[in-house]
């Protein structure tokens, strides 16, 4: 345990394909484990539940252990080892409840409850899109990265941008959140996913394609930007996959489906997804006139994406906050254990842990 009176957090993380675990006094984050699937589900162009959750089970206890592991390096290299991280001197465990993949959610949130239990622990239950949410505000173990959530202006207007969910967040308060639109169907990450299927990219699709958009003529097919008809904050992205489609179903049919249409593509869709975004997000800050802005989520880490939202929060002299690093933006373990923090510190613990259970589809 620290010598310190600080809080120390472990933070259990399994909410789809990644298993994780993070250890962190107070939001300073000492170690990020985060043990990927991706290889498991390529062949298979998404994640196969029943995979996640036997993968999740067999290497949650080592995720775990090797953050404390990598938590007493941390504290031992840059702190004099004035830390002591282990089970018996953590203050709280926090742990993903929800949304996510019931499957996948099952393995952390139960490993949590026993541990809990076991070690007779306090437990917070943490909102995965909340963790998103307030990734700007890792820091690392000495505090020399991440922002100062205390310099963070309300209200602040929060765009999260994942695989699985796509979402304007009004943040009057830290934990008082209102959903302003989300997505009707596919998020944008899963949208990028599957549009990089049909351009035979593999899996994941995110990356590749914005790798590929850098080769490519983003004026070169004119695919329609994603519900710009609509007033709305809502999102769509079904529809933007049936013109890229139909675009390469014709291209194919040309023989004319190569290296240069692909990129071209890519660059493309990229480019028309970012407006989507774009356009909502302008819309969000004309309506709501936010303080700041929050982005979070794994499309964040698309640079091109991120790029125009940046410039678009200069546009409204806003000031604009993001992780650190595409760890941090994708699902990691670090964002639940300072989101958890937050709420440890406001008070908001489980008080019952056998009537705590998943909720795939929690909202804020």
């Amino acid at each position: 345990m620290s010598k310190s009176k600080k809080t120390v957090i472990l933070a259990i993380e399994t909410s789809l394909d990644e298993t994780c675990a993070a250890i962190s006094v107070e939001n300073r984050v000492f170690s990020n484990v985060i043990s990927s699937q991706i290889e498991l589900h390529r062949k298979y162009g998404g994640v196969v539940p029943t995979i996640a959750k036997r993968a999740h089970i067999e290497r949650l206890p080592y995720v775990i252990s090797e953050a404390f592991s990598r938590a007493n390096y941390i504290s031992r290299r840059y702190h004099k080892s004035r830390y002591s991280f282990s089970l018996r001197g953590v203050d709280v465990i926090a742990a993903t409840y929800g949304p996510g993949q019931a499957l996948a959610l099952e393995v952390g949130l139960k490993q949590a409850k026993s541990l809990a239990k076991e070690h007779n622990k306090p437990l917070v239950a943490v909102n995965h899109m909340e963790g998103h949410l307030l990734s700007s505000f890792v820091r690392n173990s000495t505090g020399s990265t991440g922002a100062s959530i205390a310099k963070l202006k309300f209200p602040a207007l929060g765009l999260l941008v994942s695989g699985g969910h796509t979402m304007l967040v009004l943040v009057e308060k830290l934990g008082k959140y209102k959903v302003l639109g989300e997505t009707l169907d596919d998020a944008a990450g899963e949208a990028f996913d599957k549009v990089g299927r049909m351009l035979g990219v593999g899996y994941p699709g995110g990356p590749v394609i914005e790798k590929l958009a850098k080769y490519g003529d983003e004026e070169r097919f004119d695919l329609p930007i994603p519900m710009i008809k609509r007033k709305d904050l809502k999102f769509s992205y079904s529809g933007i996959k049936t013109s890229v489609l139909y675009a390469i179903e014709k291209l194919k049919k040309e023989k004319q489906f190569n290296g240069k249409e692909i990129k071209d593509m890519a660059a493309s869709f990229q480019n028309v997804m970012a407006k989507s975004l774009l356009i909502r997000l302008n819309r969000a800050i004309a309506e709501y006139h936010p303080k700041s802005l929050l982005l979070g989520g794994g499309v964040i880490s698309n640079v091109y994406i991120r790029s125009r939202l940046r410039l678009a929060a200069k546009k409204h002299n806003l000031p604009i906050y993001t992780a650190v690093s595409h760890k941090l933006l994708t699902d990691n373990a670090a964002m639940i254990a300072v989101a958890g923090y937050y709420k440890y510190i406001q008070n908001e613990l489980v008080t019952d842990l056998d009537k705590l259970d998943r909720d795939p589809n929690a909202g804020f």
